[in-house]
């Protein structure tokens, strides 16, 4: 296994080659996917070449302003029902440059039709622009696409699982067997994670490595939190496995005390409506807002002026949970103590009494008690911030962990071309 922790990695010396590499994303860009564009970013300050191919186009109505730094070219996938002309003739023209395709095909798997064709017209692309590493965001599709478009040209793929892609009832252990036995090196982003993937998978233990999603910490200035308003705020998708509702539920309690509080609550989702409701039956119209998709500038001046920021994440009914929540990343970086559950790494992060306060899952009474200390006690909120700070430059910073990311890259490189370089000699 890559020794991560060595003080020289060998992304950084002088002496290593030129890398390019090929991200493979569901759906590119997404507006609650920001650790992509900062990993990209931070690839591409280090001299690493991008290209991102996307399965799908956006969907989103709001991006992130970081976007517009982003230099890596996107291809997207065709969409639509594939005619088997299409297929075929796919296949033809891939063929010329890789002769195996047919065979790397017969490999399929639990991949989809959809996934064939997009594994061919990927390997297109990986010959025209002289791809060395292909890395796929999440063990679904993409990491499907990627490891069919490996086995087609060779190229070596790693996979980055996060936690929908681990924990979700619809995972198949099959297929994500499959996914990991094929990658070179998977990657997920918590120790949770991969002691879990570990335990599923024994057998690749070796290639599972624990990198942290990080942040560019030169653009998240830190303030004191000692005087802020008695404000909560909560970011994230409208959706169950966030623990809105709870929140919701610890401010009809906080209210019942007598506390006088706004909350606000950011971004949108399937749930809008549901919630909604809930903050109108409780009467609570005049503490709670939702105020929909924000830009991410807008959405950073929230958590900056906030006393708290709650993360009340559970486990879904479908078993979908969330991994290590960025907007918490962003929160401590930031200055404003958080309030979290003790869901899948979040304990890595928000450390109880020492950079956060932890809470049991589905508890509003526990959130709301953790709340209330916050938004009364300023030295409290002003010890946990600056401890929250000093984690994050730490564990967090994404030029630091992208070089680790990037070491895994140029050794799957060098290992490809090596085994390569041997098959040529024994022919």
């Amino acid at each position: 296994m890559l020794d991560l922790g060595s003080r020289q990695t060998y992304a950084s010396l002088e002496f290593a080659p030129a890398l390019r590499v090929g991200y493979v994303v569901k759906r590119y860009p997404r507006f609650s996917e920001t650790f992509v564009v900062n990993e990209i970013l931070a690839h591409e300050r280090a001299g690493v070449e991008i290209d991102v191919f996307s399965l799908r186009t956006p969907s989103d109505a709001h991006f992130q302003d970081k976007l517009a730094q982003v230099r890596a070219a996107v291809a997207y996938m065709p969409e639509g029902n594939c005619r088997l002309s299409d297929f075929w003739e796919a296949v033809r023209e891939t063929q010329r440059r890789y002769p195996r395709v047919l065979s790397a095909l017969s490999g399929v798997g639990h991949a989809t039709t959809a996934d064939l064709y997009h594994a061919v017209v990927l390997a297109q692309h990986i010959a025209k622009q002289k791809i060395d590493h292909l890395h796929a965001h999440f063990a679904t599709s993409a990491a499907s696409v990627a490891r069919l478009a490996s086995l087609i040209t060779g190229i070596p793929y790693s996979v980055t699982a996060h936690a929908k892609d681990i924990f979700h009832e619809e995972v198949d252990p099959a297929d994500l067997r499959e996914k990991i036995a094929s990658a070179a090196h998977v990657v997920t982003v918590s120790d949770f994670n991969r002691e879990f993937l570990c335990r599923q998978y024994p057998e690749f233990a070796g290639k599972i490595t624990r990198i942290y999603n990080g942040l560019d910490l030169s653009e998240i200035p830190y303030q004191s939190p000692t005087t802020r308003p008695a404000k909560i705020v909560a970011v994230g998708r409208l959706v169950e496995k966030k623990g809105f509702a709870d929140l919701i539920d610890a401010c009809a309690l906080l209210a019942a005390r007598g506390l006088v509080f706004d909350c606000e609550i950011i971004g949108d989702g399937e749930l809008a409506g549901d919630l909604a409701r809930r903050v109108a039956q409780l009467n609570l119209s005049r503490r709670i807002r939702l105020l929909g998709p924000r830009c991410r500038r807008d959405v950073m001046e929230a958590m900056q002026s906030a006393a708290v920021v709650a993360a009340p994440c559970i486990i879904g009914e479908d078993g979908n949970r969330d991994g290590l929540p960025t907007v918490l990343l962003e929160a401590m970086a930031l200055g404003t103590p958080c309030v979290a559950t003790d869901v899948t790494g979040i304990p890595e992060l928000v450390r109880h009494e020492k950079t956060g306060l932890i809470v049991s899952e589905r508890c509003p009474r526990e959130l709301a008690d953790s709340i209330a200390r916050l938004m009364v006690d300023a030295s409290l909120r002003d010890a946990l911030a600056a401890s929250a700070r000093q984690l994050i430059e730490r564990n967090f910073d994404v030029d630091r962990n992208s070089t680790s990311q990037r070491d895994i890259f140029a050794e799957s490189r060098d290992q490809a071309s090596a085994t390569a370089l041997r098959t040529v000699g024994a022919i």
